[in-house]
């Protein structure tokens, strides 16, 4: 099974990824890796520490001449912020007068609960590694995912539906547009409407000028995904389960919808369900499909029956605004419980497109694991080869 975790903390040395399962013999391309880590740092509204770090993966094992061995892999992400910490966040005893507390709990985030659980009497060590900083390893270890699902003809992107109030007219994106987006040098806020992103731009600049933050709506597509992914055997292989548990992980994701979900559940069955229809074509046609299979609309996102049917896989993300605010809160002082204000960490105004980044990562991660425990390969030929033999059974159907 294809496994990863991940360590460090905000203003840590480094973060850590460590990613076993992966098939020995799959090509790394460690550029590939350090752009999807620009990606995620890229996007209008992003706060100051984005301007420190320049995040670049360092890997350590399961990777030799260029391609993966079978072993697990790890991988390392410098924080260059750490020079800046190494006396307020010693790993020894270090001096308690250069600790930097946390004293007052921040609203909508992690502070309060997670200083309740750990019994911690200020929230230094909560924000530390509940903070979204984690997500860059989570971005890494994604990357490798994603060179793996291209070699089953499976791409993974995002793009941004909506930022505050400011939404797409028409949520139905083609493909090209999508991937169009992921080779832009500059990201804005990585919508594919033009004149969307500058209202949605808009609605950064007002949380901008008032000291107060905006979420928004991101989409993961998944294209090329063969039908069969998942189970409806069951509950906990299901692949809508999988990969709703995947994207509400990451932080400040606070609603997950396969598909047109939300608006189904308003709406007539004969408006939701995507009829099906046949193509009777040559098996060595050339054109895309792994069947004659066929549906005008995708209204279930590509998933049935916690089964992948062999259309695009949509996932939306629903992420809150940042609960850092440069005009805090109403918050409680842990060691007087006199009300205060809520601390104030530097940080970003809006992060939809770097969530949609990570929401890739998440996505093909989880796809990478359903994949394999489907076609199976120690190896990268064995994996290829069972594949293959799959596609062929699926065209003989």
């Amino acid at each position: 099974m294809l496994r990863f975790s991940t360590a460090g903390e905000s203003h840590g040395e480094a973060l850590v990824a460590v990613l076993s399962g992966v098939p020995a013999g799959l090509g790394i391309d460690s550029a590939y890796i350090d752009r999807e880590l620009w990606r995620r740092q890229q996007g209008y509204g992003r706060g100051g520490r984005m301007k420190i770090e320049r995040d670049s993966a360092h890997i350590l094992s399961g990777v030799r001449h260029g391609a993966t061995i079978g072993s697990p892999i790890a991988l390392t992400i410098e924080n260059r912020d750490w020079k800046n910490w190494q006396e307020a966040l010693p790993v020894g005893a270090g001096d308690p007068e250069k600790h930097k507390a946390v004293n007052s709990p921040r609203p909508g985030h992690a502070d309060l609960a997670g200083a309740l659980k750990y019994n911690f009497r200020e929230a230094r060590y909560v924000l530390e590694r509940a903070s979204a900083r984690e997500s860059a390893a989570r971005v890494a270890a994604g990357a490798i995912a994603k060179l793996l699902l291209r070699e089953l003809g499976i791409e993974v992107l995002s793009h941004v539906l909506a930022v505050g109030g400011a939404a797409v007219e028409d949520a139905e994106m083609a493909w090209e547009k999508i991937q169009a987006l992921s080779a832009r040098e500059e990201v804005l806020l990585n919508c594919a409407d033009p004149e969307a992103e500058e209202r949605m731009k808009a609605e950064v600049d007002n949380a901008l000028k008032t000291g107060d933050s905006v979420g928004g709506v991101f989409e993961v597509v998944a294209h090329g995904v063969a039908p069969g992914l998942g189970t409806y055997a069951n509950w906990d292989e299901r692949l809508d389960a999988l990969l709703a548990a995947a994207v509400m992980s990451l932080q400040a994701v606070k609603a997950v919808e396969i598909g047109s979900g939300i608006c189904a559940a308003a709406s007539p069955g004969s408006a939701v369900h995507d009829a099906i229809g046949y193509e009777r074509r040559a098996q060595d046609d050339g054109r895309a499909g792994y069947t004659g299979f066929t549906r005008r609309t995708n209204h279930a996102g590509g998933i049935e029956g916690g089964m992948s049917n062999g259309e695009d896989i949509l996932v939306r993300g629903y992420l809150k605004p940042i609960s850092t605010l440069r005009r805090p809160l109403e918050s409680v002082d842990f060691r007087t419980r006199e009300p205060v204000k809520a601390a104030y960490e530097r940080s970003d105004v809006c992060v939809v497109p770097a969530a949609g980044a990570g929401g890739e990562a998440m996505v093909a991660l989880t796809l990478a694991r359903c994949a394999l425990e489907k076609f199976g390969g120690d190896s990268m030929g064995e994996t290829l080869r069972n594949f293959g033999g799959y596609k062929k059974q699926l065209k003989d159907y």
